[in-house]
């Protein structure tokens, strides 16, 4: 599993963050989307899911490997 993020179309919601902070992160200065780990365990994957759900602009795209 790789995460790929668009900072270019994220609103800064910060839903990703509250589903999987683990995995997500805002920017200080802009609150867009910054990815912590571009691969995360399957311990991550259930939260990365609802992030994904939850992201009202689409910022963030999941792609098996």
């Amino acid at each position: 599993m790789r995460i790929e993020v668009r900072p270019d179309i994220c609103v800064g919601a910060g839903q990703c963050v509250l589903a999987a902070r683990a995995v997500f992160d805002q920017g200080e200065d802009d609150g867009l989307v910054r990815l912590r780990h571009p691969a995360p365990g399957p311990a991550h994957h259930d939260a990365i899911r609802e992030a994904i759900d939850r992201c009202p602009s689409g910022a963030i795209a999941l792609h098996d490997n």
